[in-house]
């Protein structure tokens, strides 16, 4: 019995259910170990491996998500803040929705995976969540997932609608357009040579007027492109001009590694930046700051 195919896949399946790929991996681990000591129990009459290792991930996130508190982005928390000179303090009590490292397993297209719909998707129940999931994104029929979660296909139903109602104001994930469209990457690419040049300006003009910037785990997020410059006149003011920028993907979205200039020459590794683009412009940067996420993207902490 091969197991192995469906690794990425099933932590994909358990990042959209946890929010953490560092969860996603050890469940996706534990799925497989699980699969392969039941294997003379399988009978595929009943079920393919793919839907009988679905329905044990599905067992396993469920069980991990009880009495779990959902993983937020700064923006599902409150208000923005009005202050670009608030204090940058992390919230490390606060459980973050961490993001999903493209370069690490071939998934193909990954709309469904974008930081806005994972993020929504906490907002649900998780029973709800997985029919979600299984139905819309994995393609499984009403009767596979109620198979999966031991009910009816009347209740996968009826907690499909009101997980539709729920992540309506999420948008279509069909409509946004991959890192490597032209268009995409052009406007990353105009965005990377700003910052390097720490030149607000420039990088104001690549913003939507309402653009969105969110730091976790400091609890704070800024609305306008305005406020968005404001606070990254106070980063540049630290840290100076000369960054450094990697290009790279997470969610399905485009994304850039920053490095800061050191005082006595080279970059660190600062930040993990998220970006949605709309229309050739910046309408939403979440930018990540936690070693730990650093750490998904196997990036090197110094650079010349």
């Amino acid at each position: 019995m091969e197991l192995e195919p469906y690794r990425g896949e099933l932590v994909a399946y358990c990042y959209r259910m946890l929010g953490s790929f560092h969860e996603a991996e050890d469940l996706a681990q534990e799925t497989m170990l699980r699969a392969w000591k039941a294997r003379d129990r399988y009978d595929s009459a009943r079920a393919s491996v793919r839907t009988w290792l679905y329905r044990i991930a599905t067992n396993a996130c469920l069980t991990a998500l009880e009495g779990r508190a959902r993983r937020p982005l700064p923006t599902g928390l409150g208000a923005p803040s009005d202050d670009p000179g608030a204090p940058l303090t992390p919230a490390l009590d606060v459980p973050w929705l961490q993001p999903f490292p493209d370069a690490r397993f071939d998934l193909g297209m990954r709309a469904d995976l974008r930081l806005a719909l994972v993020a929504a998707m906490q907002l649900l129940p998780p029973r709800q969540r997985a029919v979600l999931v299984l139905r819309e994104v994995l393609q499984f029929s009403a009767a596979e997932v109620a198979t999966q979660l031991g009910t009816t296909v009347a209740a996968v139903n009826s907690a499909l609608q009101r997980a539709r109602t729920v992540l309506a104001d999420a948008g279509d994930p069909s409509g946004v357009a991959e890192p490597d469209d032209p268009q995409v990457r052009a406007a990353i690419l105009r965005y990377a040579r700003a910052f390097e040049a720490a030149d607000v300006p420039a990088l104001v003009r690549l913003l939507t007027d309402d653009a969105v910037m969110e730091m976790p785990p400091v609890p704070l997020w800024y609305q306008g492109s305005r406020d968005y410059g404001l606070f990254m006149r106070r980063v540049f003011d630290m840290h100076g001009a000369g960054w450094s920028t990697t290009l790279l993907s997470a969610n399905g979205q485009p994304a850039l590694a920053a490095y800061a200039p050191e005082p006595g020459g080279g970059h660190r590794l600062h930040t993990l930046q998220v970006f949605t683009i709309t229309g050739g412009r910046v309408a939403h940067n979440v930018v990540f700051a936690d070693p730990r996420v650093l750490g998904l993207f196997d990036l090197p902490r110094q650079i010349s």
